[in-house]
């Protein structure tokens, strides 16, 4: 069952009401949050890049993941997804040619989109946001967000984990749950107020909601927040996929980082030096504090448990969603008033058209005469 709801600017919604056993149970869970938490907090742009083919109608595909925290990060992203695929897939010296054309493209200029072998690229911008509760406290994971059946905790697990965006359509003419729905209509009209943005920024987020009217969703994603004391919730990693890989995260931040930045564990001690294996020696005068991070890790484990606290300091695991905004030439691309930390630069060896890597250039004296 379907019906058409029609949002400002005429931009239609499709709602699909749930009829699938885990859809019901996943749109309760949703309606469930919806009445625990009474606002969102924004935190601002993320970037990626998406990819649209001459066939794929209004449809694009995220390529590289939205969590980078500047456009020149996803710029450097999509230079190296260019670059390998010149290198390990190209068919013929044609293609390469096209491909490493805009991998100079990418080495030199600030482009936010090209068309590359009848694939047009873009540099997308997206809001990250969260919602909290009455108390200020964000959002941690849904009984319905995605688990694995059995945790892996084991070294390594996170290069065998999925990733962020990984395989992801972004379709705005997909259908929604009732809630989904609403969500979508309500954020249309989002834009940053306050003195505590700059006016240019300000004034692009107001031409945003013109140009680019509509909003698409994106799946939600997981990651480690902190506060001590009253002090706001603060970011302390980056997204993740499920809330299994934020939790792991944290267990090894307890567990590895933390000790070396309080200075419980030196930097230069051996990488498999964390504070589990200085408690089971017992040599460090640091023990005690050693074994707070060590007993939450293992809590954390044992537990599946979404905060922590140790040595006054909250970790939690929070559950971040992020929205495009659209417009009718699909997805919107960096603002004026973003910044770029790095200016755009070559990231990989000269790679010629029969698909050859030259590591080293050669000298003046080596060069042929």
């Amino acid at each position: 069952m379907s019906e058409e709801g029609v949002g400002p600017a005429g931009w239609p919604v499709v709602v699909r009401v749930p009829v699938e056993p885990v859809e019901a149970v996943m749109e309760a869970d949703a309606l469930d949050a919806a009445a625990r938490n009474s606002a969102l907090a924004v935190r601002g742009p993320l970037f990626g890049v998406a990819s649209q083919g001459k066939d794929d109608g209004r449809r694009w595909r995220v390529v590289v993941e939205v969590t980078h925290g500047c456009p020149q990060q996803a710029r450097d992203g999509l230079n190296s997804l260019l670059w390998f695929r010149a290198k390990d897939e190209a068919k013929s010296r044609q293609e390469r040619r096209a491909l490493l054309a805009a991998v100079a493209r990418l080495e030199n200029e600030y482009a936010d989109e090209l068309t590359v072998l009848d694939t047009r690229y873009r540099v997308v911008r997206a809001e990250e946001y969260a919602a909290i509760d009455a108390h200020g406290d964000i959002e941690t994971p849904r009984p319905t967000d995605p688990e694995p059946p059995t945790p892996d905790w084991s070294p390594g697990a996170g290069a065998r984990s999925p990733r962020v965006d990984d395989n992801l359509v972004l379709d705005p003419d997909a259908p929604h749950s009732p809630l989904q729905a609403a969500e979508r209509l309500s954020l249309r009209s989002l834009a940053y107020t306050g003195t505590r943005f700059p006016t240019p920024v300000l004034h692009d987020s107001e031409r945003a909601v013109d140009s680019h009217p509509d909003v698409v969703l994106m799946p939600a994603a997981f990651l480690i927040v902190e506060k001590s004391g009253d002090e706001p919730w603060t970011p302390g990693s980056g997204l993740q996929a499920t809330p299994h890989d934020a939790r792991r995260t944290l267990a090894f931040a307890l567990t590895w980082w933390e000790p070396r930045k309080r200075g419980l564990i030196p930097y230069e001690a051996e990488a498999d030096v964390d504070a589990h294996t200085v408690v089971a020696e017992n040599t460090s005068p640091a023990v005690g504090e050693l074994a707070a991070f060590a007993e939450a890790a293992d809590r954390l484990r044992a537990g599946r448990l979404d905060q922590v606290e140790v040595h006054g300091t909250v970790s939690r695991i929070g559950r971040a969603r992020r929205l495009l905004r659209w417009g009718p030439d699909g997805p919107e691309g960096p603002r004026p008033s973003d910044i770029n930390t790095h200016a755009p630069q070559a990231l990989h060896p000269r790679l010629d058209e029969d698909g050859t890597v030259h590591f080293e250039e050669p000298t003046e004296d080596e060069a042929p005469s």
